[in-house]
């Protein structure tokens, strides 16, 4: 198996030595990413195909076809961090993953994983594995289904209706009615389909035998192609709590929202995330647990209003990234951007796009908020301090503040959330902050 892997945004060469991919490999690599829900209306959305190499977008994770897999890191870079190997890259994506989907990766879970010679793909598969093992040895999880059926011995109770019309002719009949417990159930069904999925794609000769021996559990469990999976019957109670964080691996490896795994045709497959939306989803994540506690509350799910009103129907509707709520008020807006900002000895704006200050500039008139932010990845062209400048808006000395600021997504998770806390605070109401 050739593997391969690049930066996202960064290119490699045609050719046959290892620092490069052969031309062959790269074109069925390129038709396997077509297939993603990336690709965009070219098809370039996760890889451009050009005459001399191939050049990786804002989309990383794995792609594979027969004989190859190509990886496409994130740059997730520390303060003063010029050179950073592939395994950091890939433990602090596994992490940012984690976060953004509540799965706990302690210490043990860290050790067990390779982070230097497995892709992305079997990390993340060796992940599951590991977390289904702990958990199918405390049994898998078992509901009373009811069945209806005819028996030649009562079983539960009669259905009388049915006994003395359907079955009125053959009274050798019962028609029962009972509860059986069974393993038939819609969570299983979902890490059945995992598991098998799992076991198409993974090339680890551990994760396969560990597929293997999870599949003989399963055995009794109804197959469910992944596109038929009945999500919306999966049931966590009390006694099958622990199986929430494998839940989300699941949804993460079978495909939900920022994340796409295709199994396409049978000569490709490709495990993708988009780092701005991973990145939105992990700073608001981080954001949540910063202000727990506080006046505040971060929310995703809010916004949607219109840009322009037509005769009193609304256009144009906005969908902020985080809303910052004090009450039924809103105190700040905050937009996330996986850009790289440039220094400011190379340009005063730093990079900041005129679009994106308009976006937010929108934001601030039609959320009637005089706080809104703009959030950065921090990286090691940047000074070693953190970026927060604020900016006047529309007035030299306006009460309105556009805050332009960057935030070290290496550090520990938190790390991070004390400084969002530090960050946000200092532009929030500060009669309301009690304990960010």
């Amino acid at each position: 198996m050739i593997r391969r892997s690049l930066r996202e945004w960064e290119k490699i060469a045609y050719g046959e030595d290892d620092a490069t991919i052969a031309e062959a490999d790269a074109a069925r690599l390129v038709e396997a990413s077509r297939r993603s829900s990336f690709a965009g209306r070219g098809g370039e959305g996760v890889l451009e195909h050009r005459r001399t190499h191939l050049r990786a977008r804002g989309v990383v994770g794995v792609i594979s076809v027969p004989g190859c897999q190509l990886e496409i890191l994130p740059k997730i870079e520390a303060m003063e961090e010029a050179d950073v190997a592939d395994e950091t890259l890939r433990r602090r994506l596994v992490h940012m993953l984690a976060v953004a989907r509540d799965i706990r990766i302690d210490a043990q879970d860290a050790a067990s994983l390779d982070w230097q010679r497995d892709t992305l793909l079997e990390i993340l598969i060796r992940l599951f594995c590991r977390k289904m093992l702990e958990a199918v040895r405390q049994g898998i999880p078992r509901r009373y289904i009811a069945h209806e059926d005819d028996l030649p011995a009562l079983r539960g109770s009669l259905d009388v209706t049915r006994q003395f019309s359907t079955l009125a002719a053959q009274p050798q009949r019962l028609a029962c009615r009972y509860d059986e417990l069974s393993a038939d159930i819609a969570l299983n069904q979902v890490m059945k389909a995992a598991i098998s999925h799992l076991a198409r794609l993974s090339t680890s000769a551990d994760n396969q035998r560990c597929l293997r021996e999870l599949s003989f559990t399963y055995a009794d469990v109804t197959p469910v192609p992944p596109s038929a999976l009945r999500w919306d019957r999966v049931v966590l109670d009390r006694t099958s709590g622990r199986w929430r964080e494998l839940l989300s691996l699941a949804r993460l490896l079978l495909g939900e929202r920022y994340q796409m795994t295709s199994a396409g045709h049978s000569d490709g497959h490709a495990l993708l995330f988009e780092m701005n939306t991973l990145f939105e989803e992990y700073i608001a994540r981080l954001l949540q647990r910063a202000l727990a506690g506080t006046a505040f509350r971060a929310t995703t799910q809010g916004g949607h209003r219109d840009c322009l009103y037509e005769d009193g129907t609304g256009r144009f509707r906005t969908r902020p990234d985080i809303l910052i709520r004090d009450g039924n008020g809103i105190a700040m807006v905050v937009d996330m951007k996986w850009k790289r900002m440039t220094p400011r000895i190379d340009d005063p704006k730093q990079g900041v796009s005129q679009s994106d200050v308009y976006q937010l500039m929108a934001y601030s008139r039609i959320y009637e908020c005089d706080r809104v932010m703009l959030l950065y990845p921090h990286h090691h062209g940047l000074p070693t301090e953190l970026i927060c400048r604020p900016y006047d808006i529309a007035l030299p000395a306006g009460t309105d503040r556009l805050i332009v600021s960057t935030i070290d997504v290496s550090a520990s998770h938190s790390s991070v959330a004390g400084a969002l806390a530090s960050l946000v605070s200092r532009f929030l109401p500060q009669t309301n902050v009690t304990a960010i």
